[in-house]
């Protein structure tokens, strides 16, 4: 299946695609097009959109609590894993607009992003260079949730 979302991914449009390629579509594609081209690529494509405003994936917000579009992901797919929900958890953290009391691994999970972002040449880079973090911060999370 063919995804497409806004270019220059920083956290969350990173942290989707990863947890889309691990636990929903294995053979997924992504597309990452100016934000005003999103929803008409997705129609054009046949793509699921992300990630953007006129996207069934995306921020929300529940109970006051602004939720990104990694825990929209979670919701939809029903993907139960504690170590994920561990994980969203820090990805909401780095990625909310005004998250509430976000774990101590967001901010650096945000420099980290911010920094991947500006040394690789596009988001396809971007993505093979940041999945080995999620792959490491997913196992840090099933760690954690141990203790």
């Amino acid at each position: 299946m063919k995804w497409v979302t806004r270019k220059r991914a920083m956290v969350d449009r990173i942290a989707c695609p990863w947890l889309i390629k691990k636990f929903i579509d294995p053979e997924a594609e992504f597309i990452f097009v100016p934000e005003e081209e999103v929803l008409r690529v997705a129609e054009k494509e046949g793509a699921i959109p992300f990630d953007t405003n006129g996207a069934e994936l995306n921020h929300y917000i529940e109970n006051g609590v602004e939720y990104v579009t990694f825990d929209a992901l979670i919701k939809k797919y029903k993907l139960n894993d504690p170590a994920l929900l561990e994980l969203a958890k820090i990805v909401r953290g780095a990625d909310a607009h005004n998250p509430s009391n976000p774990p101590p691994e967001s901010p650096g999970l945000k420099a980290a992003a911010i920094g991947f972002r500006e040394i690789s040449i596009n988001d396809y880079q971007n993505m093979e260079k940041q999945f080995p973090m999620y792959d490491a911060l997913y196992e840090y999370c099933k760690l954690k949730i141990r203790k």
